[in-house]
């Protein structure tokens, strides 16, 4: 029976979001929340904060979990940490849209961005989610007693919300990387047994695949911090409540290399290309200054191709998928 509970959880998240995303469009449009698509020539407005969409048809299919659970399987269990996740990820989707519809206008700093998504680590501080003890290179195993949830778990959060932001710019591109590591995620506290995280994980999925519906090339909706931010965070909230840390690391070293790349233009390069009449994407940049860039140049340098901005989202997605062999090959 709880099988086809998650069944039904995952559609409703599905259905649910393409069609609460078809309706954001035309709010958005008539709103005049609209952003420009840097990789398209002539730069079409798009409507934006599309995460408006899968953060509402995601938290809708959880709930819709947590009432079969309650009503007809008689499990409350791990309802404390249903509502603790869902709480995170309301307070980051929250915290995104302000940023997508202020944040340009107040000027909001790139240091002042990270401390936005502080308070969607609070609900996992509170309960004093995970485990606190953890295996670090070189020394074994550590146990952080209190620092874990008042200091490991903001920071998790924080990187994990402002990492996922990195990587991000071109149609298809956040939702399917989304996509990607959260299944990933999914299937390995699954195999752990954590069943009830991992029909959160493929809820999200799910709910990112309705998204993608219309956010892929030529995108209709942009996905904004909204978006971002909440993946991002869910990731981190997955990888404290599931114990699985370590596979998150793993998943996220595309967001470590994208750092170190933004670094070197000091957090002010942009990851666009800058396009032709046809679409095709050239390089911004003389120097590399992030994975898209590479993505960009790949293409032409291999395949003697014009890169557009599809192939670049491939690049990246597949590149996403190479450490998720490694993950499948370890656990």
């Amino acid at each position: 029976m709880e099988i086809i509970i998650a069944c039904i959880t995952v559609l409703v998240a599905f259905f649910i979001t393409m069609i609460l995303t078809r309706y954001w469009i035309k709010i958005a449009r008539k709103a005049g929340l609209l952003g420009k698509d840097m990789n398209k020539y002539g730069n079409p407005k798009i409507p934006e904060a599309g995460g408006v969409a899968v953060i509402l048809g995601f938290s809708i299919a959880v709930l819709v979990y947590v009432f079969f659970k309650t009503f007809y399987l008689n499990l409350n269990s791990t309802t404390i940490f249903i509502f603790t996740l869902l709480s995170s990820i309301l307070l980051a989707g929250f915290l995104g849209f302000i940023d997508d519809i202020l944040g340009w206008k107040i000027g909001l700093k790139q240091w002042q961005k990270p401390l936005l998504t502080l308070p969607a680590a609070i609900p996992l501080m509170v309960i004093n989610a995970g485990v606190s003890t953890m295996t670090v290179p070189l020394i074994g195993e550590v146990d952080f007693g209190i620092l874990y949830p008042l200091l490991i778990i903001p920071v998790g959060v924080i990187g994990a919300a402002n990492g996922f932001n990195f990587i991000a710019g071109h149609n298809s591109l956040e939702a399917g990387m989304g996509a990607i590591i959260l299944g990933t995620l999914g299937v390995v506290v699954l195999g752990q047994g954590i069943f009830w995280l991992s029909v959160v994980c493929f809820s999200a999925v799910a709910a990112l695949l309705g998204f993608l519906v219309f956010n892929k090339y030529p995108a209709k909706v942009f996905p904004g911090d909204s978006l971002t931010y909440t993946i991002g965070t869910l990731i981190a909230v997955v990888a404290v409540l599931g114990n699985v840390e370590k596979i998150a690391l793993i998943l996220f070293i595309p967001y470590f290399i994208e750092f170190l790349l933004k670094l070197r233009s000091r957090f002010r390069a942009e990851n666009f290309g800058i396009p032709d009449r046809e679409n095709n994407l050239k390089p911004k940049y003389r120097k590399i200054y992030s994975l898209t860039h590479i993505a960009i140049l790949l293409p032409k340098r291999i395949f003697n191709k014009k890169p557009k901005e599809y192939d670049v989202a491939l690049l990246l997605l597949l590149f996403e998928l190479l450490f998720v062999m490694l993950v499948l090959l370890i656990v």
